[in-house]
């Protein structure tokens, strides 16, 4: 049995599929406790901060987050991630944990990291495993327009991922993993591999568009609560946004100017000064000519993926 205050479900990912709306329905649940920081990312050892690029250090301690004195504290502030290396502080995170069965975390990192799989199951084998799955074509299209928003780049779609590819120092958060982050056949199989079929749950994100509330729903049973709890399942997250000015965006990201800027303000002021920031309308679409490319690169692994997890992916080849 797993102990009290001690996590016994993790989602893992990927980035950029809806781990994010997963989190929101979760957090809504009278039965489910979630960690505070979004992504405490604790169980993928092959994941530090100090291997970092520049970009990406700077991005994480922008954050401000003292760690020991977060959990000393009451934890009401909530966080998108953090890189959590010990355990003891790890398992702080649950401490408000009252009467929940179920209690988790949501760390994209795990599912992309080489050793989170046997290293959860070390700590917990009974741990129920969520995953969601899509279609690594848009997920790549979906994270270059979160760069674009965040200031991380103003190439083109093709010529970012092509930069991006040409990297020859590779990881999470060393390089941003367009391509990588989407063969998702090895990623899966590790956990495949390390838990049993009864304790994996996956899902593809054309499940959350298709109806969110039957996601939602077969989610709580898997996790043992109450399906038919009230929950806002119209919430929209991390939705893609367009600057208005991309080469001012990615200057104040780069320099940390864009995180002290909204840390100073209170939430309701954030909400109305970011659109100064963003066009409104339509985001643009991928041309048929990337589709096309990124697709004879993605047909093997999605072949792959759709035997191991017994999906019919081929929509995703279209």
């Amino acid at each position: 049995m797993l102990q009290n205050k001690e996590p016994n479900f993790f989602v893992i990912g990927a980035a950029k599929c809806g781990t994010t709306t997963l989190y929101d329905f979760l957090e809504q649940h009278p039965d489910v406790y979630m960690s505070p920081i979004k992504e405490p990312h604790f169980f993928c050892s092959d994941i530090q901060i100090e291997n970092f690029s520049d970009e990406y250090k700077k991005y994480v301690f922008s954050r401000g987050i003292n760690i020991q004195e977060y959990v000393a504290g009451d934890m009401s502030k909530k966080y998108w991630e953090w890189y959590v290396d010990d355990f003891a502080t790890y398992l702080k995170l649950f401490k408000n944990a009252t009467n929940q069965k179920a209690i988790g975390e949501i760390s994209n990192g795990y599912l992309f990291s080489v050793v989170s799989a046997n290293e959860i199951k070390a700590k917990y084998p009974q741990a129920n495993i969520v995953m969601i799955l899509r279609n690594p074509i848009s997920r790549a299209y979906s994270h270059y327009l979160a760069n674009v928003r965040d200031g991380r780049t103003t190439l083109s779609f093709r010529e970012e991922i092509e930069a991006d590819l040409k990297k020859t120092n590779k990881g999470w958060c060393i390089s941003h993993n367009y391509i990588e982050m989407g063969m998702y056949f090895e990623q899966v199989k590790r956990f495949m591999d390390a838990f049993p079929n009864n304790q994996i749950l996956i899902f593809l994100n054309d499940d959350l568009k298709s109806d969110a509330s039957v996601v939602g729903k077969k989610l709580f049973d898997f996790i043992g609560v109450d399906a038919n709890a009230s929950i806002n399942y119209s919430n929209k997250q991390n939705e893609a946004k367009m600057p208005k000015w991309a080469g001012l965006i990615k200057f104040i990201t780069q320099t940390g100017l864009k995180r002290k800027i909204f840390r100073a303000l209170p939430d309701s002021i954030q909400a109305k000064v970011k659109p100064i920031f963003f066009k409104e309308g339509k985001i643009p679409k991928m041309s048929e000519e990337d589709k096309k490319w990124l697709i004879s690169i993605f047909k093997n692994d999605i072949e792959k993926t759709q035997a191991l997890i017994n999906r019919d992916l081929s929509n995703w080849l279209k």
